[in-house]
């Protein structure tokens, strides 16, 4: 079983970035790309430790934050459509895309929103910032815990209407865009290309990306 310092790290970095997909982005941060990264994150701990408790017993107040702080950082209409890939995604109706998003960000919840709550290590630190002198960036940070294990990620963000969104997350060498990109092709695969089904069974594929992930961060942190 993963520790909870495990839990939190993928609850904080591989989920942080898509946890909110259907949030508006009317109200993005603006600066640079690793301005992005750092302010988020800084601003989400600070919030978690000052209201953790309330958010444990008010699971919407929590969804509330995640949407405020993380939401206008984040390109919710790339993501999504990056994972449907436009093989899928310019088949799917507007109300599809919709129903995706939203069971997207609930599955995330369920499966990482408990081990986010419980992250109280400060051991993060963003790398310095690299050239974002075209309209992709990428911005580092590490993240180590009690027991000595780092955990390196790489947020990529892309310039949308000239502003810097997170469009990606590689932890610990795992892209997780990928991840579940291919999760996604192979449950249409299974599901006959009904879009509909895969959309309304998305919580099973976030559960099998979690496992993937839980052993990537688990082999390290025993290492």
């Amino acid at each position: 079983m993963m520790s909870t310092l495990r839990n939190a790290c993928l609850a904080l970095l591989a989920a942080l970035p898509m946890l909110v997909l259907a949030a508006p982005a009317s109200a993005a941060a603006g600066g640079s790309a690793h301005d992005v990264v750092q302010g988020t994150t800084s601003e989400l701990l600070s919030d978690l430790n000052a209201h953790r408790e309330q958010y444990r017993s008010n699971p919407n107040a929590f969804y509330d934050a995640l949407n405020r702080i993380v939401g206008p950082v984040v390109d919710a209409d790339g993501i999504s459509r990056s994972i449907m890939t436009i093989k899928y995604s310019r088949k799917a109706t507007p109300d599809q895309m919709t129903r995706f998003q939203e069971n997207f960000k609930r599955s995330l919840m369920q499966f990482y929103g408990n081990a986010l709550l419980e992250y109280t290590n400060q051991g993060i630190t963003v790398d310095p910032p690299r050239d974002e002198s075209g309209d992709r960036a990428s911005v580092g940070m590490q993240v180590k815990g009690n027991n000595g294990a780092v955990y390196p990620v790489s947020y990529t963000l892309e310039k949308v209407n000239g502003e810097w969104k997170v469009r990606n997350v590689i932890v610990n060498g795992i892209n997780i865009g990928k991840l579940f990109r291919d999760q996604f092709a192979d449950a249409m695969q299974r599901n006959g290309n009904n879009l509909d089904k895969t959309i309304d069974g998305w919580a099973g594929e976030v559960a099998k990306a979690k496992q993937a992930t839980d052993g990537a961060t688990g082999a390290q942190g025993a290492q």
